[in-house]
């Protein structure tokens, strides 16, 4: 069986993905938790380890980094093994085996990056550069630009770049029991802007599907993009003949339960879809299919900030609709004591592994593990 811990850090991001055949993956990193704060966040390098340690390894197969706000990356230059900095490779560092970027990480400017963003950049630039243990998504104009500005045939690292509309090479259902089919970023959107870049939309986004005795299951992944890339993403799909790409078990919700990732204004009591959005999730979403929102908790009055009230009515009904179920990571299971959220995928479909199977949170006053 497959397992995907959605961590409690907040509006911020972090997926492990325990394949059954012992592969591990990492679905961004922010380490959220601020010591002897009283914070509910999980603390989350000291969960990894434990994890980690449990099976007898220091690395993951995979870390992807869906893109550079801190959300995504916080606390990761203390916590990987970086091939570019020697002061970085200790030896309890976690090793990257492979890293995923979209190529807005490669290209983006340093001028407004955040720490943590700036030594992910600056590993995934050196992986590149070095032709091994990476896969960009995308390659628009200004990727190959940059190659070129290093003196690099853009041609010679075709095999490390995966592209819209297809799978990433590595993984497969025969061998590994899932499958990853990639749906952003659009390498036309960055070309259009000239190269600038908007993290949220330039971000990876991809559908992974399970297979287990001869069971499938669906889970998307969406970082923080916006209705109007989520829109390009289902025309296009649907487009293409693709519609299977766009089925989901489990979605892993946008942006923290934003309005912005479902229309164009945000609505009094209910944020209302744009077409291709209420497709997504009415028509695509699989019965009994779990919505999840990494995310503070569900406020009572309009906030600036997701998660936004008018948001989550929206995906409650859609939850409701599928009689399935919408959870908010620091929810789960109680607003008292959120922990991290398991969901078992086998052969009978998708569970969330509750009571004495759920993880115990790492907060300031909970006892540490490892």
């Amino acid at each position: 069986m497959t397992k995907i811990t959605f961590h409690p850090l907040g509006n911020a991001d972090c997926a492990r993905i325990d394949l059954d055949n012992g592969r591990k993956l990492l679905i961004d990193y922010a380490d959220t938790h601020c010591t002897g704060s009283g914070d509910k966040y999980i603390d989350l390098p000291t969960a990894l380890r434990a994890d980690l340690q449990q099976a007898k390894r220091k690395h993951y197969d995979v870390v992807a980094f869906s893109h550079l706000d801190l959300d995504h990356c916080q606390g990761a230059g203390e916590f990987f093994f970086f091939q570019h900095s020697n002061a970085r490779q200790a030896s309890d560092r976690i090793v990257m085996t492979q890293m995923w970027v979209p190529a807005a990480v490669i290209t983006e400017s340093r001028n407004d990056l955040c720490d943590d963003a700036k030594l992910v950049q600056a590993e995934a630039r050196y992986r590149l550069r070095e032709g091994r243990d990476i896969l960009v998504f995308s390659q628009p104009d200004c990727l190959d630009e940059w190659l070129r500005n290093q003196d690099i045939d853009p041609s010679t690292r075709d095999h490390l770049i995966v592209t819209a509309g297809t799978l990433v090479p590595g993984f497969t259902l025969a061998r590994d029991n899932v499958e990853f089919f990639v749906h952003s970023p659009f390498a036309s959107h960055l070309n259009d802007r000239g190269s600038t870049v908007v993290r949220n939309d330039d971000a990876i986004a991809f559908q992974a599907t399970f297979q287990h005795s001869g069971r499938v299951t669906r889970v998307m992944f969406t970082a923080d993009i916006a209705y109007e890339v989520l829109g390009n993403i289902v025309q296009v799909t649907e487009l293409k003949g693709n519609t299977d790409r766009l089925k989901w078990d489990v979605f892993k919700l946008p942006h923290h339960s934003s309005w912005k990732s479902i229309g164009p204004e945000k609505g009094k009591d209910k944020t209302q879809p744009t077409p291709e959005i209420e497709r997504l999730y009415g028509t695509y979403g699989e019965r009994f299919g779990m919505i999840v929102s990494t995310s503070d908790p569900i406020p009572t009055v309009d906030t600036d900030q997701p998660p936004h009230r008018q948001a989550a009515a929206y995906y409650r009904e859609k939850a409701r609709d599928l009689h399935g179920e919408y959870i908010v990571t620091m929810e789960h299971p109680s607003l008292s004591t959120p922990t991290p959220l398991v969901v078992e995928i086998s052969g009978t479909g998708h569970v969330v592994l509750r009571g004495s199977l759920t993880q115990t949170p790492y907060d300031s006053t909970a006892p540490r593990a490892g």
